[in-house]
């Protein structure tokens, strides 16, 4: 209850101001704060499917049709291209209720680019065991499969099940990279697992390893839930985000381990509704809405959630990174119980953000970031700069919200940097996020600290 109250009496403080000048009611921290609180993130759960082990289908009254990609002629030895037989398992699989496309335990599978297409039968479970491998050699891949390896489309009520390992042989691709060296050309490579324009999917104890580009990638899907699953690339390997999210909603990523070249997840246009809890990211680029707004595009990301992390040697932690000249907005996200350990950019906001320095310039439109809370944010920082937000001068950032953060130098002091940006903060502060505030808002602040060393008050 006293809890309560003091959240009240400091709600309170922190309004900017209630009707403007003609009376009218206007948004106040009041209302961003109550939003930031309050919003959560429902997915949408009505299929009954159970993540089963793989015991349950030796028995007789399993009641699952199983098929077992070695039936149909697949060699498992790492060697012969196993493909036709995925592919004719799947064709079986796919169209026949109940059935569980296998692929056994202690084999390597040589698969090369495949679409495995639906839309199924019900009840479908993809159950890897094994491994399956890509070839490794870009220059025998299929032009025609550019940017995919293994693609799973418009399936509905599906799991993704198993103890296997999907891996993408990418080591050729990293070295064939621009970022790699800036003499060789500049090209897209696959991605290892695409789940695309799906519903109700789950995945469960995968883990997904030495992608070409992209790890594992969730397109333009609705309600997809994805638990203990592990991404492992080098820290070196060029583009290889860990989980990339883009044009979905609904999506649950839980327990997953995450070690990359790239962002650990990437958050990307028309995604809405998202939440990441337990999430473990290093080494990599930190957890990213973004990139947005590239080429003058617009770019919208709402409702996202990211609950327990722990972020380990990282070049960034929490981004937001967009393009000048983009459009849209980044709006209702919310960090929170979330450990550092030697980040070199733990709290950034960029909007200046660019890849590709010779062909961005400077604009002055830009996607509006508003309503971002960061609580329970602690750690150490390999960099000067803790909190960073760098905004557009146009399109300021506005509605940040600071609450208990605490980050420690290894080395020397920290300190908080703002460009065109405005919101407030509560609780510990550190460094301090002064520049965040107006001027006026500043009092308010120190108002507000100075209740709190009255009454002795820990932050909630």
């Amino acid at each position: 209850m006293m809890d309560k109250l003091f959240i009240l009496s400091l709600l309170g403080l922190l309004l900017v101001t209630a009707y403007g000048a003609a009376g009218k009611m206007v948004y106040t921290d009041l209302d961003i704060l109550d939003e930031l609180e309050n919003f959560d993130v429902l997915v949408d759960d009505d299929d009954d499917t159970k993540l089963l082990d793989w015991p349950s289908f030796t028995s007789r009254h399993s009641g699952k049709n199983l098929v077992n990609v070695d039936t149909f002629g697949a060699a498992g030895d790492g060697v012969s291209d196993d493909t036709q037989a995925f592919v004719s398992a799947w064709s079986k699989a796919c169209s026949t209720s109940k059935s569980v496309f296998l692929v056994p335990e202690g084999r390597r599978y040589l698969v090369n680019a495949t679409k495995f297409n639906g839309p199924c039968e019900q009840k479908l479970i993809i159950q890897i065991d094994g491994t399956i491998v890509a070839p490794d050699e870009p220059s025998n891949w299929d032009s025609k499969f550019q940017r995919i390896w293994l693609e799973f489309s418009k399936l509905k009520g599906v799991v993704f099940q198993g103890k296997g390992v999907i891996d993408g042989s990418g080591s050729k691709w990293w070295a064939a990279s621009c970022k790699k060296n800036k003499s060789n050309p500049c090209k897209s490579a696959p991605t290892a697992l695409t789940i695309e324009s799906s519903s109700g999917v789950k995945v469960s104890g995968l883990t997904i390893q030495n992608s070409q580009q992209m790890n594992f990638i969730i397109a333009r899907s609705d309600s997809v839930r994805v638990s203990k699953v592990m991404v492992s690339s080098p820290g070196d390997s060029p583009n290889t985000d860990g989980i990339h999210i883009t044009g979905s909603t609904n999506v649950i990523l839980q327990d997953c381990k995450i070690g990359t070249g790239d962002d650990c997840v990437s958050i990307v246009n028309a995604s809405s509704n998202i939440k990441m809890k337990n999430i473990y990211c290093g080494p990599g680029h930190g957890i990213s809405i973004g990139s947005l707004g590239k080429d003058n595009t617009t770019g919208i990301v709402t409702q996202v959630v990211l609950d327990t992390a722990l972020l380990r040697e990282t070049t960034n932690g929490l981004r937001i990174k967009t393009y000048q000249g983009g459009s849209g907005y980044v709006q209702g996200i919310r960090f929170t119980n979330v450990e550092m350990q030697d980040v070199a950019n733990p709290i950034l906001i960029d909007q200046f953000y660019c890849d590709s320095p010779t062909t961005c310039q400077n604009q002055t439109s830009a996607v509006k970031i508003s309503q971002i809370m960061y609580r329970n944010i602690t750690g150490t920082t390999k960099s000067a700069k803790a909190i960073k937000f760098a905004c557009s001068d146009t399109v300021p950032c506005s509605h940040i919200v600071l609450n208990n953060v605490n980050l420690e130098g290894n080395d020397g002091q920290v300190e908080a940097y703002c460009n065109s940006a405005e919101g407030f903060g509560y609780g510990v502060i550190h460094p301090s996020a002064d520049c965040l505030y107006s001027h006026d808002d500043k009092g308010l602040d120190q108002t507000h600290k100075s209740e709190e060393a009255e009454t002795g008050h820990d932050e909630l």
